[in-house]
């Protein structure tokens, strides 16, 4: 029987290996349970662009209805950030995503999220795992039909839910007549329709049904988004780029020279519009593997600052108890006041576009406002696809301090919120973290030029042979 645990974002595997529809049902049924346990009744369930979400979605519905759950559910596919406000605006006791976010075509997934909005807390998530039964579910479930007639189904539309939203927080007449115009890069994830909705005028690309993904993991990093790179290249009349993952809650942009801004800028841009132009104020939250750039940003505002675990639930935890400003991570994740406390890369592309729309500024002279305030810095990240036993070999060298040096760059002290961050000099480090789901060695670094960035990866890849 497969023991089925929750990682940093939900639980992934392989689809027809070990995610099936018996596994869905365990998983499933551990989900109704804690529900019934917390005194809820309703859940609010999605599922993005993947191979066979819809099946498994209607498994998760027939579970729910079994148990006597509500379910309020969206035929069609839905963004992550889409179930999750849907579970605020429902009232819902919890949200499922049957996603696997950034994750390869051939993986699916299974998210939970709270019932304000963002990822489940990690005791809630410990709590559901704990429930999931040792054995495969064998009793005879209810139709689609019969949990409709029995109104343990109620239909509904996540994406007009979240255009109201939208149309609620943001001045869309504004944008769209600004004369920014966007290149939108939905990597054939569940992004493509509602950016398309709210950006009529945006030029897309990859926005149709393609399961297999064209045979590419659906993450917004630069080595996955050439052709949305080139594109903005090529035509002189697009201002910006922006690409969403397979279930649209990260966020990757480009500037109007097709060069990629990273989460690290984006989240730097973010924070100061929202406290320089808006007056908005609040604690800003990161992830470990995010640029010291931020803490600097806050230092100069005045704007308390705090790191954390990598998972954007450790930073979800502290937005629905703090008063949060921004929070995010550096693998695309951001979140916003004003919001969910939820991840959501549409929403966060729209705050860049309102900037750059109020302003008259392009994203390339609104990073100049920020570096003249912190400096200058590039970042990059290395995913080394290696054999676990090699993995988790390295991961003990670093536990027992083995690495004094990386070529020529001395280890001045290290760091061990979550994996491995190793100071260099002022300004420089790498940072070196086991995937919690896939045979990967992410290798982070930080420096003040890409050529220095480039060594110090190098260097490192040396020494970890």
């Amino acid at each position: 029987m497969t023991e089925i645990k929750f990682g940093t974002d939900g639980w992934r595997a392989i689809i027809a290996q070990e995610y099936t529809v018996d596994n869905v049902k365990r998983i499933a049924t551990a989900t109704a349970l804690w529900i019934k346990q917390n005194g809820g009744n309703s859940l609010v369930l999605g599922y993005d662009c993947r191979f066979a979400g819809l099946l498994f979605a209607q498994t998760t519905v027939q579970i729910m209805g079994h148990h006597g759950i509500k379910t309020y559910f969206d035929k069609n596919f839905s963004s992550t950030p889409m179930v999750s406000l849907g579970v605020v605006k429902k009232k819902a006791k919890l949200g499922v995503v049957i996603t696997a976010s950034h994750n390869p075509p051939s993986y699916n997934g299974y998210k939970l999220k709270s019932e304000l909005g963002g990822p489940s807390i990690p005791k809630d998530i410990s709590a559901v795992e704990a429930l999931i039964p040792p054995h495969n579910i064998t009793e005879t479930l209810p139709s689609l039909e019969q949990l409709e007639s029995n109104g343990l189904i109620e239909y509904i539309n996540l994406e007009d839910i979240y255009m109201a939203e939208v149309e609620a927080n943001f001045d869309l007449n504004t944008i769209r007549d600004s004369g920014v115009i966007c290149a939108y890069d939905a990597m054939y994830g569940a992004g493509q329709n509602i950016v398309r909705r709210i950006l009529p005028n945006a030029v897309p690309l990859h926005c149709e049904i393609n399961p297999g993904f064209n045979g590419q993991a659906p993450e917004p990093i630069h080595k996955n988004l050439k052709e949305l790179s080139e594109l903005i290249k090529n035509n002189d009349n697009i201002t910006c780029g922006l690409a969403n993952d397979g279930d649209a809650d990260r966020i990757g942009m480009y500037d109007e020279d097709g060069n990629f801004v990273s989460s690290h800028q984006i989240l730097l841009l973010i924070v100061h519009y929202l406290y320089k132009y808006k007056g908005l104020t609040g604690k800003v939250v990161v992830s470990f593997s995010v640029t010291d750039k931020l803490k600097k940003l806050c230092k100069l505002y005045g704007l308390e600052f705090e790191v954390v675990k990598i998972g954007f639930k450790h930073i979800a935890e502290i937005m629905i108890t703090e008063d949060v400003l921004v929070g995010g991570e550096e693998s695309g994740g951001i979140a916003a006041k004003g919001h969910i406390p939820e991840r959501d890369g549409a929403w966060i592309g729209l705050l860049i576009l309102e900037f750059m729309a109020k302003t008259g500024k392009s994203i390339k002279e609104l990073m100049e406002e920020v570096y003249a305030l912190v400096g200058r810095f590039a970042f990059d990240r290395n995913d080394l696809h290696i054999a676990n036993e090699k993995k988790w070999a390295i991961i003990d060298k670093c536990k027992n301090g083995e690495y004094k040096h990386f070529g020529n760059y001395m280890v001045q002290r290290v760091e061990t919120i979550d994996g491995f961050k190793f100071y260099l000099a002022e300004d420089k480090w790498v940072m070196i973290r086991p995937s919690g789901t896939e045979p990967v060695l992410r290798v982070y670094a930080q420096g003040p030029s890409e050529e220095e960035v480039n060594n110090i990866l190098s260097a490192t890849h040396q020494t970890l042979g």
